[in-house]
This record gives C-alpha cells, sequence and structure tokens, in this order.
C-alpha cells in the first residue's frame, strides 16, 4: 500500500472512529457488531466519513465492538460525478458508489481499477486500500476477482 499524500479532505480519526483507521491502515475493514443482538452497522459521524455510532440500530443497545468485515461486497448503487469539486479535480469523472458488505451493511465508497462505463449493479466487489496519507487509509472497492 503506497502512501501517496492528497490533495483531497482528510478524515481525522478520533477516539470512537480510531480502530476503523487502524484496522484500515492493517488492510482490514473493520465494521461495528453490536454485543447483544449481533447486528452489524456501519454508523456515520458528523464528518459522514467515518463509521462511528454510539447505538445499535437494532436493539439501541450501546455495547458495540470492532469487528473485521469480509471485504465481500456488492455494487448497489452509483453516481458518476463530473463536477470538479476541491481536491478532485484531477479525478472527474469520478464514481461515488454504495456498496453492500456481504455483512448487510451498506457504505458508500469508490469503485477503482475499472473504468466508469463498465460499472454495473449487482458486479461482485472486494474491498482494497488507498493509503492518503501514513496514518490514513480509507477502504475502496475493486471488481473481484
Amino acid at each position: 500500500m503506497a502512501t501517496t499524500e492528497s490533495k483531497k479532505p482528510i478524515p481525522v480519526p478520533d477516539e470512537e472512529s480510531q480502530p476503523f483507521f487502524d484496522g484500515a491502515r492493517d488492510g482490514k475493514l473493520m465494521i461495528l457488531r453490536c454485543r447483544v443482538c449481533s447486528h452489524p452497522m456501519w454508523g456515520t459521524s458528523h464528518s459522514g466519513s467515518m463509521p462511528v455510532t454510539t447505538r445499535c440500530h437494532s436493539c439501541f443497545s450501546n455495547e458495540l465492538e470492532w469487528v473485521p468485515a469480509s471485504g465481500k461486497a456488492t455494487l448497489y448503487s452509483f453516481a458518476v460525478m463530473h463536477q470538479p469539486y476541491p481536491g478532485f479535480e484531477d479525478e472527474v469523472p469520478y464514481n461515488i458508489a454504495l456498496v453492500e458488505l456481504e455483512e448487510g451493511v451498506r457504505c458508500i465508497s469508490n469503485v477503482v481499477d475499472c473504468d466508469n462505463d463498465e460499472l454495473e449493479i449487482g458486479m461482485p466487489l472486494e474491498v482494497t486500500f488507498e493509503a492518503w496519507n501514513d496514518d490514513v487509509s480509507l477502504p475502496m472497492f475493486r471488481r473481484s476477482r
């Protein structure tokens, strides 16, 4: 995983999201799971990019734990962006993908190593990680091999 200094806005890990970022740096996709009912979750922080929630979405328990996900996924939906937002000017056109993990959790990411015109709803995906700096790697998805 090569590190490149990004012009993109980089999320800042906090105490609650640090296990997610530690996992990503180590090549593991971490999700939250309820210790009471085993419901898997991808909660969001105020920035919308970090998976943090304080209560189970199913039973409302606050007994949550970070667990590794399989990394297997399906493309649930996507849009192709043509607007050159700050930090993403060199990426246009780029995709924003709604990905459904094998565990049933949906998250927003990008599909990489695939032309946008080849994207298809339902295509099998697998997680990969892109290092944005020495501390932050983010999960992206590519077509399953």
